[in-house]
């Protein structure tokens, strides 16, 4: 059996079924909100499964009520232009994004923002029909930092990505299968069963083979892709500076409308 149980802890726990690891994000008093340990501690387990010979495909889940309600708003408010290009969550994300084994993502309840970025991150989808993608860092005055104005087009096509980025509606598991983001929705008792057995299936084939066919498929994301994303990164830096980001992180603390102003 594999050591990566020693590294599970009290944000992110690892579990084994077979030749599939369990990933399953742990913060559920806040709605498995992404802080940086908690980012790192993800990053961790999963690049300790990408080097573990037994484990041949990865379930990300963060349980049957929610997948992650995003970035943790301490973990934007404290950066400035210069120091989120090379913060830690930063990093974490381009590390899960890097992950060689395949990665089945399963989801219920919010997947939103960061969590949404990791999710469109993963090669496969299950959606319990609770799910809701959305990438609403417009609405707080920025935008998205970890990839969510460039993987929603490979799915959805670049309408949905217009749409996602430019306006932070919701997408319903129903829409979401739909619209391509999902890949199957389920109902949310079925989800741990749905997502397990997907997995397995992968996991049974010939390792070498599924991760080659991975790689060959995310081949297009390539240096075009990275480009982006470095402009994505850069232009989020900018804006965690201005004025509208400061009044929408704190009008999203206070719970009330923001008051955007252009500077």
């Amino acid at each position: 059996m594999s050591s990566i149980h020693s590294h599970s802890g009290n944000l992110v726990r690892f579990d084994q079924r077979g030749a599939v690891g369990v990933v399953t994000l742990c913060r559920l008093d806040a709605r498995n909100a992404l802080s940086v340990p908690m980012l790192e501690q993800l990053a961790r387990i999963m690049a300790l499964c990408d080097a573990a010979r037994d484990v041949r495909c990865i379930v990300l889940t963060g349980g049957d009520t929610v997948f992650s309600a995003g970035a943790d708003i301490d973990v934007l408010s404290g950066h400035t232009a210069a120091t989120y290009p090379d913060s830690v969550n930063r990093r974490a994300f381009d590390a899960i994004r890097a992950i060689r084994t395949p990665v089945v993502a399963a989801v219920a309840g919010y997947c939103l923002g960061g969590g949404c970025e990791i999710a469109l991150g993963c090669d496969l989808i299950v959606a319990s029909d609770t799910a809701q993608f959305s990438q609403p860092e417009i609405n707080l005055g920025f935008i998205p930092g970890a990839g969510g104005t460039q993987l929603w087009a490979p799915r959805a096509g670049q309408g949905a990505q217009a749409r996602a980025a430019l306006t932070g509606d919701m997408l319903d598991a129903f829409a979401a299968r739909r619209a391509g983001i999902a890949d199957i929705v389920v109902p949310t008792a079925a989800l741990a069963a749905a997502s397990l057995e997907l997995a397995q299936q992968i996991a049974a084939k010939a390792p070498l083979a599924t991760r080659a066919a991975k790689a060959a498929m995310r081949a297009p994301w390539g240096a075009p892709l990275n480009a982006a994303l470095e402009q994505e990164v850069a232009l989020m830096s900018g804006l965690l500076a201005s004025a509208d980001a400061g009044e929408g992180i704190a009008a999203f603390l206070e719970k009330r409308k923001p008051r955007f102003e252009g500077r």
